[in-house]
């Protein structure tokens, strides 16, 4: 385990839309429309952007990432949390309660959203199997330490399993740019707490 080295991506600022914010912003017939496939099964980069906005400032073409969930949730960095005046809490996607508000606006109408804004916690994905042979166990909380020519140990890393996960570590652009992260070599290793 102590050699195993896992692939690690970055998460840009992006959204998730839940069905019937994503027709208030797109239409009643809109559609997403799938551009790219994501690592993790069944999820996708579309077509479809949004823009981010308060009252101290704006963030266009915002990604959204489908299929569309139960929930609305915008994951930003700090950076990105900064430029429109909020502070939203780190939390794990899917925990939104007191998060941060903004306006989401589409081409064809804006929602105003209350606990919708986080900063994703950094985390670990596996299946299963990959969760055995590394001896990690879902919610366990790991340090993972970044390769490359700026390394650096991440403490705090979440571990999610789940059948249809494959091995990444994700972590925010603002994590990406402290660590130096290389893209063509972007790998962790993970260091049990």
């Amino acid at each position: 385990m102590k050699n195993f080295k896992i692939r690690v991506e970055v998460s840009a600022r992006h959204c998730h839309l839940n069905e019937k914010d994503f027709k208030k912003l797109f239409g009643a017939k809109a559609k997403l429309t799938p551009i790219k496939k994501l690592t993790q099964v069944g999820e996708f980069a579309s077509k479809e952007t949004i823009a981010l906005k308060t009252k101290k400032g704006e963030i266009s073409r915002v990604r959204i990432i489908g299929p569309l969930r139960d929930y609305s949730q915008v994951e930003l960095s700090g950076t990105d949390s900064f430029r429109l005046g909020l502070t939203p809490p780190v939390r794990m996607s899917g925990d939104l309660k007191s998060s941060a508000p903004v306006t989401i606006i589409g081409p064809k109408g804006k929602v105003n959203k209350r606990d919708v804004v986080i900063i994703a916690n950094r985390h670990i994905h596996a299946n299963p199997e990959q969760a055995k042979k590394l001896g990690l166990k879902n919610k366990q909380i790991v340090s993972a330490e970044i390769l490359g020519d700026r390394a650096l140990v991440f403490k705090k890393v979440k571990v999610k399993i789940h059948e249809k996960y494959d091995l990444s570590m994700h972590i925010d652009t603002d994590e990406a740019n402290a660590c130096g992260l290389d893209m063509k070599k972007a790998f962790a290793k993970i260091i049990k707490n």
